[in-house]
């Protein structure tokens, strides 16, 4: 499961006969809106997604709209759907399986591109819980071990590998079985690469405790998780270069937009750099999926 240290992810709806035209901002600049526009407000708003009020991020009063600060935001969103809507086109169909170390932000980056794409998400996590009637990956091996999980889980890529319309975020293990590549190459793999740094970060502060593979007797969550995650990234690394896509939050985002921390990205800025990854795969005409050229 995806716990994410990430603020609740705003989304606004666009009405307005100017959305279609072109807003006169250079290229330049519209990179930035789309990777830093967003965190500005995000945290100072009331609405529904964020489940009441959102809290503001200093503990005080939520500071007033800047024009400037609403319009990036928009901008953003507006410039997500609209890739959104030009992938689905290539994928015609075809799921999205997305694999990563725990922690890399499967579940909330998935929600988002599912939200563009308009498909359906589904954790498969979630899933094989729901399946069992148990609260939790944690549980399920706590009471049944990991290789029970692991069947399950296995059943659970299968069914969904045969539906279609779907972004699947999966468990960090998932790779590690060959029969689960089998049936997500049925669709597209997207590999979310995450500094094991910045994924123990994350995980520290919420805690191991739902994470049955770093949750040792001793140690404090960070040490726990750091050495966990980079004995689990070294075993697991030739299994995640199987992805039909690699999204590597340091090389093709945080250093190309000078930025220092892969924790500044926004979930709306990775969703974005997923779909132009995968619009310029698809575009390629990989013999795996039909050769077909994105607009």
């Amino acid at each position: 499961m995806e716990a994410s240290a990430w603020s609740p992810v705003m989304r606004v709806s666009i009405h307005s006969n100017r959305v279609g035209r072109s807003s006169g901002i250079p290229p330049s600049l519209l990179k930035q809106i789309i990777y830093r526009g967003l965190p500005r407000i995000v945290g100072h708003l009331s609405l529904n997604d964020c489940g009441g009020p959102c809290p503001s991020t200093r503990g005080d009063r939520a500071p007033a709209f800047e024009a400037g600060n609403l319009f990036t935001s928009l901008e953003a969103t507006w410039l997500l759907k609209k890739k959104g809507q030009e992938v689905r086109r290539c994928l015609a169909g075809r799921s999205i399986f997305l694999v990563g170390m725990m922690g890399s932000g499967k579940t909330t980056v998935g929600e988002i591109m599912s939200e563009a794409l308009g498909y359906t998400f589904i954790d498969s996590d979630k899933y094989v819980e729901q399946t069992l009637g148990l609260d939790s990956v944690a549980q399920i091996f706590k009471q049944c071990g990991e290789k029970f999980f692991r069947d399950y889980e296995s059943d659970a890529l299968q069914q969904l590998s045969m539906m279609g319309n779907l972004v699947v975020a999966t468990g960090g293990g998932a790779v590690i079985r060959p029969v689960n590549w089998e049936y997500m190459k049925q669709g597209l793999s997207v590999y979310l690469d995450v500094p094991v740094d910045a994924l123990a970060r994350r995980i520290a502060a919420v805690g191991t405790n739902s994470r049955p593979l770093l949750d040792f007797d001793s140690g404090d969550p960070y040490t726990k998780a750091f050495i966990g995650l980079f004995t689990l990234s070294k075993k697991r690394a030739q299994s995640y270069s199987s992805a039909d896509v690699t999204v590597s939050l340091l090389a093709d985002l945080a250093a190309n937009l000078g930025v220092e921390d892969v924790s500044d990205l926004t979930p709306t800025a990775i969703a974005t750099e997923v779909l132009v990854q995968v619009e310029k795969f698809l575009g390629g005409g990989i013999d795996s999926l039909d050769k077909r050229t994105c607009p």
